[in-house]
């Protein structure tokens, strides 16, 4: 049987008032262009709960228990990359089945769902104890301090596709087409290697990396780069310098090179990646 048309409630209210203004059920439907038993069960519906909107429906009741939803609540909390399978099997043998979709909706309701899991920094007790003295040694450091930092870094990019995963929005049968798709080339399409930096009064100078970087060619990017952005952006006396714990920043060419510029080099906690603003 098809679904039938509800109406809205500015008709619903429009019969009652013409039902109380003295028209019969078919005079009102023809009015209206509504169907007498229709008019009827409107204001049958007026007579006996005194209002005109949808009762609240009761649906279809939920094949997972509360007892049910609870233990899968437990063990998502407990174990967040539990899948829905495991899931499934898990009420399974409690004597409950139910499907994948079943338990979506249920996590849904409680305020959960599938997202994909951050990567973050592998950190071990001494890496927490050095990031919590880091931010315990400068909580309470002026804006203006950190405005006199010039934060640089490495990176690498694809000079084709991605390297990350790129999620689409698209119908089921559109997968090949091509917004939705993302090219690939056979052994990967290269990549470049850049150093770069900047702080809070500009961008400094962009170096390509070419080859394999050591101690001495960091030094000479430094000398290249870094100083000469230094001028550019007038940071004037003061200023500190920032690098991770990378071995061709922590080298002995490198630590004699920042000893003889007299620079002064903020220290940095390892397995820091997250709090150096330009990553």
């Amino acid at each position: 049987m098809a679904k039938t048309r509800e109406l809205c409630k500015d008709i619903r209210d429009k019969i009652v008032d013409l039902h109380k203004a003295g028209m019969g059920y078919r005079t009102i439907g023809k009015q209206l262009g509504e169907k007498a038993t229709t008019v009827g069960a409107i204001i049958r519906k007026w007579k006996k709960f005194k209002m005109t909107v949808n009762l609240p429906r009761s649906g279809a009741p939920c094949k997972i228990s509360p007892r049910g939803a609870s233990m899968i609540m437990r063990k998502v909390r407990d174990q967040p990359r539990t899948t829905r399978q495991d899931l499934v099997n898990d009420l399974k043998r409690a004597g409950t089945t139910v499907s994948k979709k079943t338990i979506s909706n249920t996590l849904r309701r409680h305020g959960l769902k599938s997202c994909s899991a951050r990567k973050v920094p592998l950190l071990k007790p001494a890496h927490v104890q050095a990031r919590l003295k880091f931010a315990n040694d400068h909580l309470d450091d002026p804006e203006e301090e950190w405005e006199k930092v010039m934060w640089s870094d490495e990176t690498k990019i694809e000079l084709f596709g991605l390297n990350s995963t790129r999620r689409v929005w698209r119908k089921k049968k559109d997968e090949y087409n091509p917004k939705n798709t993302i090219p690939t080339v056979k052994h990967g399409g290269g990549n470049i290697i850049l150093w770069g930096c900047f702080s809070a009064k500009g961008t400094g100078r962009l170096h390509h990396i070419e080859g394999r970087m050591d101690g001495a060619m960091y030094c000479e990017i430094l000398a290249n780069n870094l100083l000469p952005s230094v001028r550019a952006l007038k940071m004037g006396r003061g200023w500190v310098f920032q690098h991770d714990n990378d071995p061709k920043h922590t080298a002995r060419a490198t630590k004699e090179w920042l000893r003889k510029k007299h620079l002064k080099v903020l220290e940095w906690p390892s397995q820091s990646p997250d709090l150096n603003p330009i990553e």
